[in-house]
């Protein structure tokens, strides 16, 4: 059993470190939550800055990061405006869409013609 654990431990720790997963939309791979929402990615956020707050937040809510998560690779921690945490992925901050009901909806792509499917 001891070889089981140490064998799944690896798996488990890459897993843990990466906020977000890739699945197949009905607009090709897009990165999803953990509850399988799709990500979007907003045309006017910079490198490493959220313009997304206030109504904007509520309509389009940040992939929020805890207090002590670990950036590694491609992903980012973003310090939002009220001080919060959010997770962004090769420099763009994530959101999911208010709109999206269930896992693999993608209403949120093109929305204003600013809002976009983070793509991997």
């Amino acid at each position: 059993m001891l070889a089981a654990i140490t064998f799944c431990s690896p798996s488990f720790a890459q897993t843990a470190a990466e906020p977000a997963k890739v699945a197949d939309t009905s607009k090709g791979k897009a990165l999803v939550d953990a509850k399988g929402m799709t990500l979007y990615i907003f045309d006017r956020d910079s490198a490493g800055k959220s313009a997304c707050n206030g109504q904007c937040a509520v309509n389009w809510p940040p992939l929020m990061a805890a207090g002590d998560a670990k950036a590694s690779g491609d992903w980012t921690i973003v310090t939002r405006d009220d001080g919060s945490k959010m997770w962004a992925y090769k420099g763009k901050p994530l959101y999911t869409w208010i709109n999206d009901k269930a896992p693999g909806d993608v209403t949120g792509d093109g929305v204003n013609n600013v809002w976009h499917i983070a793509a991997p």
